[in-house]
């Protein structure tokens, strides 16, 4: 299960769009990305220096995500992450056979990959899709995650590490006064990003996790320098160590919020061996566009349905929406029984997704992915005396830049834009216009559809 095998497909079905002119790394290729975010696959056929790569971006919007999990519909998709999660399984691993060997660069330049400067302020070129798999020092524990990269020289990464499951991985091994192997994979299918951004406990894989996903399909390979595993079919692959005893400073980028992240010092990684295939797959993400806020948050709207579903008698749909930056704000379509329903789903979403800061719950009816519809909803459906719920100096997220940065405290709000119950339903629904087979036609002439 491959990002080719994906792409192909994407092919077939007429959403890649390829670009032949010649573009630099050098914010060129992050401008074209940016002009038409969330729209076709992009394939860079021309970057300039980098005669032996393609880059690729735009790979996953809601369709094409949805088909990657062999979903029909938003439910089924959450359904079967839920599932994988649940239920993650072993993949075959061999000791041989990665694609990625085609190429081996042993002195390893970080500068033969097109990685890109994206935005005006960034520290640097930045690895923006990087799956990164690592085994505790006992090799029982695995964790698979994103992670940017920092490039800083010929083979020298600074990682952004938080305080999750490779953090611990990591301390773990300094605390041995070991580095810590390291496999970042870049350019892998689609299922495998999600499944390495789901939440899943410490000590479960998300290889597994995404092998459940592939149907027993991922394979993976164990790398000779680091011990580390990667998927079999990666277009790029990286080995080096997390030393355990040097930082230097990462940062500024820009995050999820279109706004750049602070300085920090964090981990630096010593790349050791650099693999990759004929004609590779250079893997783009741009920071703060739809496919990184889709495969950040998509796994927390999974979450957040699970969470809401133990409490209403059915969640239609959830949106991390894109102008909460895929992130802080969830529009959650609910059917109820009683008019409580939609405030315990608030309360409930919050719990699952604790960087929520504003949540709106809304009828079956409205179109949750239209701005416009939510906000008519608010507009004719919601009374702050009554449908208002605040919550002061709650634990929010790192990224809102307008949070309390030291002590990570917010003001959580959400707002029940749902028809009261005891009122006449007639008087909260829209006006329709009868619509004739033959003033369909015209319309469709006229919209240039027919």
């Amino acid at each position: 299960m491959s990002l080719r095998a994906f792409l192909e497909d994407c092919a077939r079905r007429g959403e890649v769009l390829e670009i032949g002119e010649l573009l630099s790394t050098r914010y060129e290729i992050a401008s074209v990305i940016k002009a038409l975010d969330g729209g076709p696959l992009l394939v860079f056929k021309r970057v300039e220096g980098h005669p032996s790569f393609k880059v690729v971006s735009n790979i996953c919007n809601r369709p094409r995500l949805m088909r990657a999990l062999g979903a029909e519909h938003v439910e089924e998709a959450y359904r079967k992450l839920i599932e994988a999660s649940e239920r993650p399984s072993e993949p075959k691993v061999s000791s041989s056979g990665l694609a990625a060997e085609e190429h081996v660069m042993e002195k390893p330049d970080l500068g033969k990959l097109p990685v890109l400067l994206h935005y005006e302020g960034d520290a640097g070129p930045y690895i923006t899709s990087a799956v990164i798999s690592a085994r505790s020092p006992d090799g029982n524990i695995e964790n698979v995650s994103v992670h940017r990269l920092l490039v800083v020289g010929r083979d020298k990464l600074v990682i952004r590490l938080v305080p999750r499951h490779l953090y611990k991985l990591w301390r773990m091994a300094a605390d041995e006064g070991r580095d810590l192997g390291v496999a970042i994979s870049i350019g892998v299918h689609p299922a495998v990003m999600l499944a390495s951004t789901t939440p899943v406990p410490f000590g479960v894989s998300e290889f597994h996790v995404a092998n459940t996903l592939l149907g027993g399909r991922l394979k993976l390979f164990e790398c000779s320098e680091t011990g580390a595993r990667a998927p079999a079919e990666a277009e790029v692959v990286i080995e080096g160590f997390i030393k355990a005893r040097e930082l230097a400073p990462e940062g500024p980028l820009v995050d999820i919020t279109g706004t750049h992240d602070a300085i920090r010092q964090q981990p630096v990684i010593e790349v050791r061996r650099i693999m990759w295939r004929e004609g590779a797959y250079y893997h783009a993400i741009l920071p703060a566009g739809v496919e990184h806020k889709l495969l950040m948050g998509f796994p927390r709207e999974a979450e957040i349905w699970r969470a809401v579903s133990k409490v209403v008698p059915r969640v239609v749909a959830v949106n991390l929406s894109v102008g909460g930056c895929g992130w802080l704000h969830a529009i959650i379509a609910v059917e109820k029984n009683v008019d409580g329903d939609a405030k315990n789903a608030i309360m409930a979403a919050f719990s699952a997704h604790p960087s929520l800061k504003h949540v709106v719950v809304v009828d079956p009816d409205i179109d949750i992915y239209n701005p416009a519809d939510v906000e008519w909803a608010i507009a004719t459906r919601f009374q702050a005396s009554e449908d208002l719920i605040i919550v002061p100096n709650a634990r929010g997220s790192s990224l809102d830049p307008s949070a309390d940065q030291e002590t990570g405290l917010t003001t959580k709000v959400g707002i029940d834009a749902t028809i009261p119950l005891g009122r006449d339903k007639r008087a909260f629904e829209r006006a329709k216009v009868p619509l004739t087979a033959r003033a369909e036609a015209v319309i469709r002439r006229l919209l240039g559809r027919g």
